[in-house]
Order: C-alpha cells, then structure tokens, then sequence
C-alpha cells in the first residue's frame, strides 16, 4: 500500500546545517523508502506571514530548492512544487476558512503567543497580529488536504496545527459529504531520532538565535570560519573532555558514523585540543556536503533549470488538485452557471462545454484516450491499445456500464480493468469527478 507523505519548506531565509541534519535529509531518506508518495513544497504563502521583503523571499525559494535537489532529493520521483503555482490550494484555504469556527485558531499557540507578548508590555493584545498570522493553520489544513497526505512530519511545536487540519476535514466532511469523506484525516509523523543541532552558541541552531553555520553558501570557507566560532569551555589541550557536554560532539554525530564518532569521543576524553577538534568536524562535514555544495552551485548559476523542475512538479500536483477542487466546488453548490433554454434557442450563449473523451496516438504509435472535464481538466490517461479500436470499445464501455464495476481499488490508488485490460490509474480521489464526467456523457446521449 503507497502512503502519501507531505512536507512543506517555509521560503523565508537560506537553508544551514541545522535544516539539513533536521527536515532536509531525513526528508529525502523517507522518499527513498518503498511504498511512499512524497510531497514536498516551498510554502511561499507562508513566508509572506512574517517576512515583507519581496527579493528575500524570491531568493529563498531559488536557494531552497537549488539545496532540496543538490542534497540528492529526486524530482522525477517525488512532487516537488511551489505552493504559489497550484492556485486551488488558496481556493481549498477559502473553503476551510469558511467552516473553521474563529474559536479554533484563537487556541493556535502562535497566536496565543503573540497576545501573550502583547499584554506582558501593555499593548493591546491583537497589536502587531495580522490575519495571516492569526489563519496560518487553516493555510496549513489547505496544504495537507488538498493532497490528502495520510502522513506529514513535523516538530512538536506543530503537533496542535496537525490537529487543528484533522478538525477542520471532519468538520467539512460532516457538512459537505452526505455519507462521504472527501478528506483523509492526517496523521502526525514525529521522528525522535532526527537530529536536532546545537548552534555555536549552544542554544538549539535557528537564524533567529544568530547561531547557525551555513550550509553550501559560502563554501568550506564560511563553514570552517562559523565553526571556529562555537563555544567550548576553557580546558586546554592535553586535558581530558566531557564529550557527552560538548557542542562539537554532538554535531560531529549528527555526520560520522558510530564508529567514527566512537574514535572522536574517545580522542577528546584524552585530551585532544579543541582546535584539532573543530578542524576534524570540519573535515567530516565537507565530506558530506562537498559534493552537494558543487551541484548547488550549478543550479544556482542555471535558475531556469530549477523553474522548469518547479513547473514540472506544479503540473503533476495539478493533475490531482484540479480535478477534486471540481468536485469540492460541487460540494459546495459552486457549480458551473446552467445556460436557460431561451437564451440557448435565441443563440445568445455559446454551446456549453461538456465533459469529453478525446483519442490520440502517442509518440510510440500506441492509441489512448483522454477523459476531460467540462472546463478541460484531464481526469484520466488511458493505457495504451494497439489499435484504435480497441481504445473505442473500451470507451464505449465505460460509457455505458456502471464505472464501479471497472474499479479496483487499493488505499489512496484506484485502477480500472476492463475484463482483464487495465484501462489507466488514478487517484482514489479523483474517482467521483470521472464517475459525475462519465454519467453527464451518458445523460447526454
């Protein structure tokens, strides 16, 4: 069974080493592993939260995916969009917002954070809180539900807004449904064992702390320069170490192996300077990153790349956005404008669209259909005939059987068979819009 995992990347500042030993690579190691759907976005809306500046943003969400794909994430198998490109994720947010009660987000701790913040000095408590500020949750529900991921990593501290995201689906499933669920409730995905680096200071690394080590920008030499600054005690070399109580062999973990680790431990335990010590972290960390750094730099010099893998990414995210927010639009009542028999008979109005399958013959010469909606959205891609014929029988079938009986159904997927013929796959929530284009073509006839 596929599970459809979702992570989003706030484009709001340039990666360091803290991000990638916490989100990026264990990210990437989840896309690896057999049976996952990956999602990953650069979460532009939300950056727009708390950062003003527009050639900051710009520029972070160049750098952020430029590190995501230099760091080995592989956008061939994975979704890789921005948030910004997929325009039925604000529609969906437009949706949510409409059933969240106001009483919900006034519980968001960020939120109630601020407020806090407020009164402690005597301000007024909503001082300084814009709605974005105060609806980021429901933003946040649009961006899981939307795809409907079962799972979704996240840090502890958004433990509530993964929750909020479950409330909010039920309470949309209960008005809208009528007996269905249009979303799946996200599970939360919290990985203990994920590394969470100290910054040169001690305190957990975060640019709001000044704290961090670069991650490519700048090179070696700006990774070695930011290393040299973090704080040890005053024990000189020769001296044993408390390696448990070191910030140094707490990230030089976080790179080496056990047994490499094991060796630096034991090496600071029997006095080896703290300078030898942080020139050793440097060396193992450029091991790691060196190669990384080298194809960052090509994406960086070549942004039209990363756009066109962005684009790319949009228009799969797309094939599954488009054609549910159809169907939560019809939900919902907003369905297309139904043109009056006089206005059609006096020829005032063009013909209405309608939903439609088109043939085509591929580049291999193979022949398959489309199935397009009316506002021609693909909602399904046939396999491949032979010959034309074929393709048309198999058309006309699902026209004029029950389309249930072709599906077979597996989790989050559905395929349909066609005697023993596999006719395409799709997403299992796609299969009400194709059942609701299929029947309009049927009535039609």
């Amino acid at each position: 069974m596929t599970t459809r995992v979702l992570t989003g990347i706030t484009t709001s500042g340039t990666p360091h080493l803290g991000n990638y030993a916490g989100a990026i690579r264990p990210s990437i190691q989840t896309s690896e592993l057999p049976g996952v759907d990956a999602f990953y976005f650069m979460a532009d809306y939300h950056a727009l939260i708390k950062c003003d500046d527009p050639q900051r943003i710009a520029r972070s969400r160049l750098e952020i995916a430029a590190t995501w794909i230099a760091a080995g994430l592989d956008a061939d198998k994975v979704t890789l969009y921005r948030q910004s490109d997929v325009p039925e994720i604000p529609e969906l947010c437009w949706m949510l917002t409409c059933v969240t009660p106001k009483g919900l987000m006034n519980r968001a701790h960020a939120y109630k954070a601020s407020v806090d913040q407020n009164v402690a000095r005597q301000a007024e408590p909503d001082d300084g809180v814009n709605m974005g500020l105060f609806s980021y949750p429901i933003l946040m529900a649009a961006d899981i539900l939307m795809f409907n991921a079962r799972k979704v990593p996240v840090g502890r501290d958004q433990v509530q807004h993964l929750e909020m995201a479950r409330d909010i689906a039920q309470r949309f499933n209960h008005l809208y449904g009528g007996g269905q669920d249009f979303f799946v409730l996200p599970e939360v995905q919290i990985d203990d064992e994920v590394a969470t680096l100290p910054g040169l200071d001690g305190r957990k690394m975060s640019k709001s702390y000044d704290n961090t080590i670069p991650l490519f920008e700048g090179g070696a030499k700006a990774t070695r320069a930011a290393v040299a600054r973090i704080v040890t005690d005053s024990r000189e070399p020769g001296q044993p170490k408390d390696a448990e109580g070191s910030h140094l062999y707490t990230l030089y973990r976080a790179f080496a192996t056990p047994q490499e680790s094991l060796q630096f431990r034991r090496e600071l335990e029997q006095g080896m300077g703290w300078g030898d010590a942080k020139n050793q972290l440097c060396d193992r960390i450029e091991l790691e990153l060196a190669p990384m750094r080298e194809r960052y730099a090509e994406l960086m010099a070549k942004p039209q790349r990363i756009e066109e893998i962005l684009q790319a990414g949009a228009a799969k995210a797309r094939k599954i956005s488009a054609p549910f927010m159809a169907q939560l639009r019809a939900a919902v009542g907003l369905r297309p404008a139904v043109v009056s028999a006089a206005q059609d008979k006096a020829g005032k109005t063009k013909a209405e669209k309608k939903a439609r399958f088109v043939s085509f013959r591929d580049e291999e010469g193979q022949f398959r259909f489309r199935l397009l909606d009316a506002a021609g959205n693909e909602l399904l891609l046939s396999s491949a005939f032979a010959n034309p014929k074929a393709a048309g029988e198999v058309i006309k079938r699902l026209q004029n059987e029950e389309l249930d009986g072709f599906v077979v159904q597996a989790g989050e997927a559905a395929v349909l068979r066609v005697g023993e013929v596999e006719v395409g796959r799709l997403e299992a929530a796609a299969l009400p819009a194709v059942r609701e284009a299929i029947a309009s073509l049927s009535a039609a006839e």
